[in-house]
């Protein structure tokens, strides 16, 4: 064993991806290739359990996404996340507990739908899901630090021939670009690219499967499925010469047909950048206009406009101190949909060129919703409201230098996690950790639909599922391609599975695993493939490792519950409701179900509800989610002034909140009125009328 990573020759550190001098090489027990959330996570944990390890990261960005401006942590249950990754968010929590941290806003003032504000107690901090990327950054260096870590920055890998050398299934070493051989025992890829992996051979796949090569109802080409997220909603032209056919299709759109539903296809989820905004005026850069700004990208943007749909396309998360985690939302967005297909295998000039691309585009299109004539002088106005923080990204100009690669390639492993393995019907035996989100695809392709207007087509958000274990084969290659290397971020699971698992929690998490049984191999002198999966199990769960999910409670009783709740059993009805319990968690005795085919007037739940004098409330529904849920269900709520719908559907297949709850987000209520919230009942599938609940803001 070697007790630190070993310096073979001494050497300049290097100063860019190209400059970078010729070395001669490095050594560790375990060398990890990705600086992302999961190669931090792994970097540690091998280092606390007492080997040298190497981080090489290609870039110049440490963190990946979970310090390029994700923010707003995506998991959907985070009882199920544990370890290291329970432990950074904990260090999140304890950074906000102190007053000190809050300096655009007080803390009792911060509210999101992700949560409140932290108590302030530094001493017994909780974990906070929510922060400013240069918090994230700065407590992954601190705990980096804490093991002696450095990460080797501006790093890549030589991608080409003989970049890797592999003896008898092993990996003895791999070449960086800049002439340095890097060895070690085992071999660790944690980069969202899988380029470590591609070039040691071994198997993988890019794009979407069809849906019959593992079974599942919700992979490939599904442009029926996405029929409210992220789409028109408004008729638009999709031609260069608006009506005229003969003009030819304009950029980015399609112009061959969809393959058949559920066929496979090498198209790939879309990319964008996560943009850290903020409406302070002191701290708020105007949106750049980028260099070589080219207003036909736009098109589409001003033509949805012009057809009536103005709703603002982005989905602005508020972060600590009037920030934001700005994410894509509705038909032309910070998505920019078709235009990364290349992107998993690209050399490295060319990924640069997509990235630069996208960066143009999303600039332009930031400054187009603040400046463009063709945008509604209202959008304009609300738009010039925000701007990028100054004091983040501060060496990119407030730029995030992360683009969200929400997929490339994925590894063909021992084990392929799939859409059962999501939603229960088949179960892991060997768990590393818990994936706990809705199987969740951005958007692949825009086409011209049947009516010939533009369409995007790929957007699949299906949920209701507990938290489900990850498999150990799922991170493993096949014995006969790799014995010395896991991959715990392209790990093996099909597009609509990955779909599920691919957030930062989870990655760090696979990444401590990752690590874990890397030590063990180490150890053990055997191939990472047949490390004792009990031994390795009795190390993760002694190191607070979540592989289980026991939290799936049933029954909530309302008397336990904050504010004001009215179940069920207090509602009125209109139509044929039965009464059930099937699936939990429910409050109090179960809920009403209810089917409609849209004929006659829709079935109706109506509860009313007493809002207190004093205090602030928010509106929460409950309707545990399940894949037999309609998607299409509609609340209205009225108390006696105003009258205020919920959207435009409820979509019950998916979770809309924390278990059961989903809040009604934009809808206020006046203290000391009667509030009646009305559920009409949606087609194909169950409509579910459980309870509603005035929740103190706050708690």
């Amino acid at each position: 064993m070697l007790s630190s990573a070993l310096l073979l020759v001494a050497f300049a550190a290097p100063t860019g991806v190209e400059e970078a001098p010729v070395q001669a090489g490095y050594e560790a027990d375990v060398v990890i290739y990705g600086g992302t959330s999961g190669g931090i996570a792994a970097a540690i944990q091998v280092r606390r359990m007492g080997k040298s390890v190497l981080l090489i990261e290609p870039s110049s960005h440490l963190g990946g996404l979970t310090t390029g401006g994700l923010g707003a942590t995506d998991i959907g249950n985070k009882a199920a996340i544990g370890g290291i990754s329970r432990e950074f968010y904990t260090r999140v929590g304890k950074h906000y507990a102190d007053s000190a941290s809050w300096v655009q806003e007080a803390p009792n003032d911060y509210r999101n739908k992700r949560g409140a504000a932290p108590a302030l107690d530094p001493d017994n901090p909780e974990p906070f899901w929510t922060f400013e990327p240069h918090v994230a950054m700065n407590i992954y260096r601190e705990m980096l630090a804490e093991v002696d870590v450095e990460p080797m920055m501006e790093a890549p890998l030589d991608r080409s021939e003989g970049g890797v050398t592999m003896e008898d299934g092993r990996i003895v070493s791999f070449r960086l670009k800049n002439g340095a051989d890097v060895r070690g025992e085992v071999f660790i890829d944690a980069t969202y690219e899988g380029d470590l992996m591609a070039a040691a051979g071994v198997s993988y796949h890019v794009g979407r499967e069809g849906e019959s090569v593992y079974g599942e109802t919700y992979n490939g080409v599904r442009p029926a499925l996405n029929y409210k997220n992220h789409r028109f909603v408004v008729p638009v032209d999709p031609y260069v010469v608006a009506g005229d056919p003969n003009a030819g299709i304009l950029p980015q759109v399609r112009t061959e047909p969809l393959p058949p539903s559920g066929a496979g296809d090498d198209g790939v989820q879309a990319y964008c950048f996560r943009l850290c905004a903020t409406d302070v005026a002191a701290n708020r850069k105007a949106w750049p206009k980028p260099e070589g700004y080219d207003e036909s990208l736009y098109e589409l943007l001003f033509r949805n406009f012009e057809a009536g749909d103005l709703r603002k396309p982005w989905n602005p998360v508020m972060m600590p101190n009037r920030k934001t985690d700005s994410n894509n939302n509705h038909a032309v967005s910070t998505d920019w949909i078709g235009q990364n297909h290349d992107y998993p295998e690209a050399t490295d000039e060319e990924r640069a060129a997509i990235i630069a691309a996208h960066e143009r585009y999303q600039k332009g299109l930031m400054w187009s919703l603040a400046n463009h004539p063709r945008v509604p002088e209202s959008v304009r106005n609300y738009y010039s409201n925000w701007g990028l923080a100054a004091d983040e990204f501060e060496a990119t100009g407030g730029w995030p230098p992360q683009l969200y690669i929400r997929e490339a390639r994925r590894m063909v492993g021992q084990r392929v996690m799939t859409q059962a393995d999501c939603v229960g019907d088949v179960v892991a035996d060997d768990p590393v950790g818990l994936a706990a989100y809705t199987m969740d695809s951005h958007n692949v392709w825009r086409y011209v639909d049947e009516n010939g207007h533009v369409q995007n087509e790929g957007d699949v958000q299906q949920g209701g599922f507990p938290p489900y274990p990850i498999g150990y084969g799922s991170i493993v290659p096949k014995q006969e391609e790799a014995t010395n290397l896991l991959v715990p971020v392209a790990m093996a699971a099909s597009h609509i599975a990955y779909g599920s698992i691919r957030m930062e929690p989870v990655f760090m998490v696979l990444g401590q695993s990752a690590a874990t049984a890397a030590v063990m191999a180490v150890d053990g002198d055997k191939p990472v493939q047949q490390v004792d999966y009990e031994v390795l199990r009795e190390r993760l769960l002694a190191d607070e490792q979540v592989l289980e999910w026991t939290g799936g409670v049933k029954r909530i009783r309302s008397a336990s519950l904050k504010g004001v709740v009215v179940d069920d059993e207090s509602a009125k009805f209109t139509g044929a409701w039965v009464n059930s319990g099937a699936v939990g968690p429910y409050i109090d005795g179960g809920y009403r179900a209810v089917t409609w085919d849209g004929e006659g007037d829709p079935p109706t739940a109506v509860f009313t509800l007493k809002v207190p004098e004093e205090g602030r409330y928010e509106l929460r529904v409950a309707s545990v989610p399940h894949p037999n849920r309609t998607r299409s269900a509609f609340l209205t709520v009225d108390d006696g002034v105003r009258r205020e719908t919920a959207g435009t559907a409820i979509d019950q297949t998916a979770a809309g909140g924390e278990g059961p709850w989903r809040t009604l987000e934009g809808i206020s209520v006046r203290p000391g009125s009667t509030v009646t919230v009305t559920l009409e009942a949606g087609r194909e599938g169950y409509t579910i009328a459980d309870a509603v609940q005035l929740a103190p803001v706050g708690d």
